[in-house]
């Protein structure tokens, strides 16, 4: 129960890491404002299948992070309950087919870095000010693996190393305020996104992970109750990879 009594936030918890990080953040005891981009029955009757499971609450919150103005509603939704948020997870981001990069057009490669870096630049700076006026908190970034040795198609690897330059930044400037701003780098996951590859190209992928196996959304998961508890109480600026030991 690493979490208890936290109020936190999650976005991108539809599916995939998100929504590994989502039940493990319940499992842990948090309450949870579950962003996801648009209302579903199915993910509206998961979030009440876990309050009831492990005594928690979940709010949905439905934010499309293509258009600014949603993203100022839902934070002000969020921030309407009047709670201290103790925990940020951005872990929303978006990956196009893989292309060449040059083939590869600018409009896809703004609109990637608009979801995967500008909407959550955008949508932390809205709620850090709640953490700042509580002088703690801790903001988690979902970055790749991909930001180090280019493994995806160039927006996705560039959006992704922008997030960890951001993240270097913003503990900087919040580390006074008692906020901690670190991010996950996972490998090849086991998810929709995970699984898109051709089956020649993963076998590449699985022959430089020294563990020779994709990753578990809960073991991703679990790094982030990690970082968002106050096991990491003294850890900040930091990027931990979670990639079975890519090479």
């Amino acid at each position: 129960m690493l979490l208890e009594n936290f109020n936190t936030i999650v976005t991108g918890c539809n599916r995939g890491i998100g929504k590994a990080i989502l039940e493990t953040f319940a499992k842990n005891g948090a309450d949870v404002f579950a962003v996801v981009r648009k209302e579903n029955a199915e993910f509206t009757q998961y979030c009440r299948q876990l309050m009831k499971q492990y005594q928690v609450t979940i709010v949905p919150v439905y934010v499309d992070f293509e258009v600014e103005e949603q993203i100022k509603e839902g934070a002000k939704q969020i921030l309407s309950y009047k709670k201290p948020i103790h925990v940020l997870v951005n872990n929303i981001g978006i990956a196009r087919p893989l292309t060449i990069f040059t083939m590869t057009k600018m409009e896809a490669i703004r609109n990637v870095f608009e979801v995967n870096f500008f909407s959550q630049i955008f949508f932390t700076q809205l709620i850090t000010k709640n953490m700042m006026r509580n002088k703690k908190g801790s903001i988690v970034f979902v970055s790749s693996s991909a930001a180090f040795d280019g493994g995806a198609n160039i927006e996705y690897s560039a959006s992704k190393a922008a997030v960890i330059g951001a993240v270097r930044r913003m503990a900087l400037e919040l580390g006074g305020f008692g906020i901690r701003v670190n991010a996950i780098a996972p490998g090849l996951t086991d998810t929709d996104m995970g699984n898109s590859m051709s089956e020649e190209d993963e076998k590449t992928a699985l022959e430089m992970n020294i563990m020779k196996r994709k990753g578990k959304p809960e073991e991703i998961a679990d790094a982030a109750v990690f970082l968002g508890s106050d096991m990491s109480s003294f850890i900040t600026s930091q990027v931990l990879r979670v990639d079975g030991g890519l090479r």
